[in-house]
């Protein structure tokens, strides 16, 4: 496969044809500025080229990392003999489905409906009126795989709207009508939203679970970590029942496999996008930054239940891989790294997971005599490690993609050396090979900025800081916090932009922006006290509200309506790979309602968790993020305030007992004697009563801000914290 590259020049051995992608900024689109293929951005220059040609559009989504996108670049779009027919016979838009999910997820709603799968590279085509009619995913370029070659397909649609475009284009109404209606459909009666849905979501779950290795179901394996924040309160819910500690079996099981095995980047940090097998062992090998920010919660939140200093190692190993390989030198985080990335330098072969597998031979050059230790820890063989039928393009023949085969104690057994012999080994060990992986050519960088994944992004770094003591991690949170509020914030019009990168795009923010931003912000409060984060939140709330909020059913809709070139107002009912916007709202909404003592915002909350009655009641596993959010509705919310100043070491003690404790069900408010308890007690007359006592930090612990007793010494708090 020739190289991918992002700049707008073309590079050697690349066509020299320039289409209009080359004004983009998204590195996907830019991927594709020099394919003699006529793109058109998304945009009504576009759309008016095909209704005055009376031409069909093809659309084409997919994003800068995708393995299947460079795949059919460089075998259909690449090619000048495919080029001509998509360029004589339709209009031909590129899409970045991160910078515009709504555009993707209209037609991938269309493409499931039609052929009962998706995905990416996504191939739909559409009226002049953007009504799609055929879709598919990727089209090889000849017939295989059971699929026709994408030429031949390319030449029947354009026969078939010669031949009846009226009766084509009266049949993509219909459908779009036809989606239309079924997103605007409610259920006859609301269904009962109570502790039973729980339940019914804990033992669909535990159907799925694969006690052997972790996860759900088969292959491929997902991270998920939605179920894993539902899991982890479920268990919360009752940590004593027999259902309690299963859940958090399953929790623990599940992260303690993916750390151990080839998804997760035993080297560098991080954790790869999915696993091809159940084994977590072949990783598909791009690494997202969404996944990132989930996991490292999901790992911080076992390290509070159990103190297993396993999962603080695996969160710092994320995030400290975010903070080297993710992060703008202003303090935004990087969208994503490719799965595929050059063999060599200096030749254009590329191959997936090129920067990661190893020969067994350059490990054995590497380490030396150290390499026996290593080889039998990591799993590394001589013919490499790879399952056969986990490999079906056999890229990873005698290579060995590393994943940890025996535990430290059995490693240490097998060598008859101490644990901490085998531990300081496997350090040195890594830090060389790392070194020497750093002089590979890395994979392709996606360097948007996008508003929603940094805004779960500043979550865990919020979440770290507490959870870890760590103030670098509060510094990462609040620099990206910054970056968004400066780069993609309009304060004239209180709106969010999308993304960022060299420059703010002009793509409005969605519903899932204004929702992962305002957690970041409500996180971020809770872990530096500053007001003007949790007022940020509050004025974006409002502008949410505005924006997608349903009146009518309540939730809200991914879109605002205002974009007339989207054809449908879609309100997401999935929390799947990141968690729909209405389920990180409706979080939101009860939390804020808890710092603003306002009961409006919790009736508001209370009605985006009833908007979803329907798929609560029939399939609440499709929801977690929601029954994340349904439990703590039907919890009683603790108010946990500590009276002092911030950097007093008394109550520093106060708050690391807080931290050290699973707490999911709390908000944590500081009440310093200025500005910000000033601010908090506007609405709410108990916070601003609230003080030292006997010129000593103090702890209230509160349900509907009405107080215990205050308590000044940590280990008092600790027991009055963990008798509830």
């Amino acid at each position: 496969m020739t190289p991918i590259h992002i700049a707008a020049e073309p590079a050697p051995g690349i066509s020299q044809h320039t289409n209009r992608l080359s004004h983009e900024k998204s590195p996907y689109l830019l991927q594709h500025a020099h394919n003699p293929v006529d793109w058109y951005p998304w945009g009504e220059e576009a759309f008016a080229k095909a209704r005055r040609e009376n031409k069909p559009i093809f659309l084409s989504i997919g994003y800068s990392t995708c393995h299947w996108c460079h795949v059919m670049a460089h075998e259909s779009f690449e090619d000048k003999d495919t080029a001509a027919i998509m360029n004589r016979e339709f209009v031909n838009i590129k899409v970045d489905r991160e910078e515009r999910p709504d555009v993707d997820r209209v037609y991938m709603t269309f493409v499931q409906a039609t052929t009962g799968g998706g995905g990416w590279p996504m191939s739909v085509w559409l009226t002049p009126n953007l009504q799609p009619f055929v879709g598919g995913t990727y089209f090889p370029p000849a017939d295989r795989y059971g699929q026709p070659g994408f030429k031949k397909v390319l030449e029947r649609i354009a026969a078939a709207w010669k031949e009846n475009h009226e009766k084509i284009t009266e049949q993509g109404a219909s459908i779009v009508d036809a989606l239309r209606k079924a997103q605007a459909a409610q259920p006859d009666s609301p269904d009962k939203i109570d502790i039973n849905i729980l339940e019914k979501a804990y033992e669909q779950f535990s159907s799925n679970f694969d006690a052997r290795e972790g996860g759900f179901g088969n292959a491929p394996k997902f991270p998920r970590p939605v179920t894993l924040n539902f899991l982890s309160r479920f268990y919360a819910r009752d940590p004593k029942s027999d259902s309690g500690k299963r859940a958090l079996e399953t929790n623990l099981v599940t992260l303690r496999k993916m750390a151990a095995g080839g998804m997760h980047d035993h080297l560098g940090g991080g954790f790869h996008r999915y696993s091809v097998d159940r084994y977590w062992h072949v990783p598909h090998f791009e690494k997202m930054l969404y996944d990132q920010a989930q996991l490292a919660v999901a790992y911080l939140d076992a390290f509070q239940i159990t103190q297993d200093r396993q999962f603080e190692s695996v969160a710092r190993d994320i995030l400290d891989y975010v903070a080297r390989d993710m992060t703008s030198k202003d303090g935004g985080f990087f969208s994503a790294e490719d799965a595929d990335s050059l063999i060599e330098n200096g030749k254009p072969e590329h191959a997936e997971g090129a920067f990661y597998v190893w020969t067994k031979k350059e490990i054995d050059a590497a380490l030396g005599e150290a390499a026996e230790i290593f080889n039998f820890h990591y799993g590394v063989q001589p013919d490499g490690n790879t399952p056969v039928g986990s490999d079906p393009q056999g890229e990873f023949r005698g290579k060995n993609i590393l994943i940890q085969r025996h535990t430290t104690t059995e490693t240490a057994q097998h060598f008859k050396k101490s644990e901490d012999e085998v531990l300081q080994s496997l350090v040195r060990s890594r830090e060389k090979l790392l070194s020497i992986r750093a002089k590979r050519p890395r994979p392709q960088l996606d360097d948007k900025i996008i508003a929603a994944w940094n805004g779960l992004m500043i979550s865990a770094y919020a979440r770290a800081a507490q959870v870890l003591n760590e103030p670098r991690y509060l510094e990462s949170a609040m620099c990206a916090a910054k970056i968004l509020r400066t780069q993609l914030y309009d304060d004239s019009h209180k709106t969010l932009f999308r993304n960022y990168r060299g420059g703010r795009s002009e793509v409005e923010g969605f519903a899932d922006d204004y929702a992962f931003v305002i957690q970041g912000l409500l996180d971020l409060y809770e872990a530096s006290f500053d007001v003007d984060w949790l007022k940020f939140a509050i004025e974006l709330q409002e502008t949410q509200d505005r924006l997608f909020l349903d009146d009518k059913s309540g939730g809200y809709f991914s879109t605002s309506g205002r974009d007339k070139s989207v054809v449908l107002r879609m309100k997401d009912d999935n929390d799947s790979a990141e968690p729909a916007a209405s389920s990180v709202a409706a979080l939101n909404l009860l939390r804020l309602a808890q710092f603003r003592d306002d009961k409006q915002m919790e009736e508001q909350g209370k009605k985006t968790i009833s908007a979803f009655s329907a798929t609560l009641a029939r399939f609440p596993s499709a929801m977690p993020q929601m029954l994340v959010a349904l439990d703590f509705s039907l919890n009683k919310p603790r108010q946990i305030v500590v009276a002092g100043k911030p950097d007093a070491p008394e109550t520093k003690a106060l708050l690391a007992q807080v931290h050290r404790l699973f707490l999911p069900n709390k908000i944590l408010l500081l009440a310093d004697g200025a500005e910000g308890q000033k601010y908090l007690g506007e609405k709410n007359a108990a916070i601003r009563a609230m003080s030292m006592v006997d010129g000593k930090s103090a702890a209230y612990v509160c349900e509907n801000f009405t107080c215990k007793a205050p308590v000044t010494d940590p280990a008092e708090l600790r027991k009055l914290l963990a008798s509830h």
